[in-house]
């Protein structure tokens, strides 16, 4: 179950207490706390959430995508004796995803944070190319 911004994704009860798509919200405890809902907003929840979902498959094989491309990028460093890390271009990545963030209405701290924790990722898998 992910969760963006609050919202817990694939949410409800399957089976073997596993949530179960689009089938309310579940509290921990497998309970649906949409039970006394009316079926309309129900309904919507549902749709909303099937949507969620899609955008973090999407998000999980992007991302997926990235890390093939930054382990070729660890590979050519490492065979030139390049250094990791990359701080200008950490730096510019950073500041074009500020303004990405903005033009999208994403909030620009949050793109930020989460382009640091990539960049973390990437450098480790670098580090860990280059001792190989």
């Amino acid at each position: 179950m992910a969760k963006i911004h609050g919202e817990t994704s694939g949410t409800g009860t399957g089976s073997g207490g596993s949530p179960a798509r689009g089938t309310g919200s579940s509290t921990g405890s497998g309970e649906d706390t949409t039970a006394d809902v009316d079926e309309s907003v129900r309904n919507e929840l549902i749709e909303l959430r099937d949507s969620i979902d899609n955008i973090d498959a999407a998000v999980v094989h992007m991302l997926a995508e990235r890390f093939k491309c930054t382990q070729r990028v660890g590979r050519l460093k490492a065979d030139h004796d390049l250094p990791p890390a990359d701080p200008a271009r950490e730096a510019r990545q950073i500041a074009r995803l500020r303004e990405l963030a903005v033009s999208a209405k994403l909030d620009p701290a949050f793109a930020e944070k989460l382009l640091n924790f990539v960049i973390a990722e990437v450098i480790r898998h670098h580090e860990t190319i280059a001792r190989a």
